[in-house]
């Protein structure tokens, strides 16, 4: 048996406590209270800027309205660049709440292999890309599906409708909808508007549980107008791929330009890429070769040198020019033509393009005239168009050049140009000695030009031109049915290393039409042809003439030569 024990006769119990330590206990307690509380209204009351902060941070977002961008039209409002809506799909993954077959479908709408689809959703626990910029139709089939923690976010996807034929110029957008090549980088903060914004409140799975704050409505981009045609930019696209392909080129670029304004009618090059399709995008079809590229320009710059020699006095059309035995030695170093031509007036110097000729004109300058002639053209300067990646070129200094310098530049080698800048040089001819500035967009009137050459030579110097396409020129293949043409081959080694090539060629076209009114310049350029033939007369110039034609035609400009009919009578009793 236990004893039984009474704790009330404990000692312990029966000792009088005092009764300050109870009051020092409960005062404690209370002051405990206090302090929180006061605590509490200081966070809730006084001082709640932090922790509200802090709270906004975790879960208020302020989110972007994308701005609609602006549309690209050609000079006759055709589009060539356009939004349409084209929302993002993304994920949390953590959150993702899909039977296998929804899996597969949503894998087939993205077109995506279903392991990449699940290795995608592995990445990241928290969010995800699935897809950037999908049409709209197929957005709606994959909000059907119904599929928890998969969202989409509103945007837009760029279409370029002229395709490959336009690419040089339009460029391209990336999924931001931000400028990359050509117009759409150049004029990009036009093109591209304002964003607004939204400043809302999100809960743990990222869904928009409340608005706070005004919403900023976006500012879409304004609309941008080029001086383009786009038929002509397609038609010079597809006579330039073919023209490339069946000389079994490298690549070739052509420049129309209205000679009366300077507005870049088309600006063409090949190979080319499609804007919105730029998966295996290389180097080579990205470069706007028109403008980017350099080369020695040949005897296109005979023109030139020629009319810079009747500018100041030295010889006019019907001077003859002495150029037997057909070479001549300067500086240890031997000019030849391709054919010795003898004693020859200058008009047979353009219309044989005699690289002696020339030569012998051209040393008849001072080196600071000839300079300030080629740079009055705009050689060796970067043209005035608001392009990404324009070149200036290279013309040496006058006072760095020596004798054979001065007379090699005469015929188009020892300086360097661009095809942009070459077709433009040659608007001065079209233009009466007149040189207007270029432009890429569209002009409500012509600007004012500079004069360079007397109307007088510069007349004579297209008339001279125009021979050059006649029988006894070196380009007949440029003669366009029901149109005057006029213009200058050029064919140029290609530079390797610190020589020139046995085997790589450039061969060229520049000329105008019609010759006594020209309305448009055209130039063609072709590199590396390696089909057998190589001359700008024989790979250029069949190009410029397809082109001027058409050209001339849909700007409704009437012929200013018979034609002459194309149907063959039948004689009895035969058959074709």
């Amino acid at each position: 048996m236990s004893r039984s024990v009474r704790y009330s006769a404990s000692p312990l119990l029966a000792s009088p406590t005092p009764v300050w330590r109870s009051k020092l206990i409960v005062a404690g307690i209370a002051l405990g209270f206090a302090v929180l509380a006061g605590r509490a209204v200081y966070i809730q009351v006084l001082d709640n800027e932090f922790f509200r902060k802090q709270g906004e941070v975790r879960f208020a977002r302020t989110l972007e309205l994308p701005a609609s961008r602006g549309r690209i039209m050609d000079r006759n409002g055709l589009v060539l660049a356009y939004n349409v809506p084209a929302p993002s799909l993304w994920a949390i993954p953590e959150d993702v709440q899909a039977t296998p077959a929804q899996l597969a479908e949503l894998a087939r709408l993205l077109e995506m292999p279903l392991p990449d689809l699940q290795r995608r959703l592995a990445e990241d626990k928290t969010f995800v890309w699935l897809r950037r910029q999908i049409d709209e139709p197929v957005a709606k089939k994959i909000a059907a599906l119904g599929i928890k923690g998969i969202y989409q976010r509103d945007g837009y996807k760029r279409q370029y409708p002229d395709g490959e034929a336009a690419a040089h110029v339009v460029g391209f957008a990336n999924v931001e909808n931000v400028g990359q090549e050509a117009v759409e980088l150049a004029f990009d903060k036009q093109l591209a508007g304002q964003p607004g914004s939204r400043r809302v409140i999100k809960d743990r799975f990222g869904r928009v549980v409340e608005d706070v704050g005004e919403q900023i409505a976006p500012i879409d981009g304004r609309d941008l107008q080029l001086s383009i045609d786009s038929k002509v930019q397609f038609f010079a696209y597809q006579k330039l791929r073919d023209a490339v392909i069946e000389n079994k080129a490298k690549a070739g670029s052509v420049v129309v330009l209205d000679a009366q304004t300077g507005e870049v009618l088309a600006l063409v090059n090949y190979p080319s890429y499609t804007p919105d399709k730029r998966v295996h995008l290389s180097g080579a079809q990205l470069r706007n070769r028109a403008l980017t590229d350099t080369f020695e320009p040949g005897s296109t710059m005979k023109a030139f040198a020629v009319a810079a020699a009747m500018e100041k006095g030295l010889v006019q059309p019907e001077t003859m020019i002495q150029t037997a035995p057909g070479r001549i030695t300067m500086g240890g170093s031997t000019i030849s033509d391709t054919h010795p031509q003898g004693l020859i007036s200058v008009a047979q110097v353009i219309q044989k393009s005699s690289n002696v000729g020339t030569v012998k004109m051209a040393m008849q300058l001072q080196p600071r005239d000839m300079w300030e002639y080629y740079t009055q053209v705009g050689f060796g300067q970067k043209p005035q168009v608001p392009f990404p990646g324009v070149v200036s070129g290279r013309l040496r200094p006058y006072k760095t050049w020596r004798p054979i310098e001065q007379a090699t530049m005469s015929y188009g080698y020892g300086l360097s140009v661009s095809l942009f800048q070459l077709a433009h040089a040659y608007t001065v001819f079209a233009r009466d000695g007149d040189l207007a500035p270029a432009s890429l967009l569209k002009v409500s009137e012509p600007a004012a030009g500079v004069r360079v050459f007397s109307d007088k030579n510069a007349i004579a110097m297209r008339q001279m031109l125009h021979t050059v396409t006649q029988p006894g020129g070196t380009a007949q293949k440029a003669q366009t049915i029901g149109y005057s043409v006029g213009g200058k081959t050029g064919t140029t080694h290609k530079q390797e290393g610190k020589g020139y090539s046995g085997n790589k060629y450039r061969g060229f076209f520049v000329g105008l039409a019609p010759v006594e009114k020209p309305r448009i310049v055209v130039a063609v350029m072709i590199d590396e042809p390696s089909n057998g033939r190589y001359f700008g007369g024989d790979v250029a110039a069949p190009v410029f003439a397809e082109t001027v034609q058409q050209t001339l035609r849909m700007m409704g400009l009437p012929p200013d030569l018979a034609v002459k009919p194309q149907i063959v009578a039948k004689a009895a009793g035969e058959s074709f």
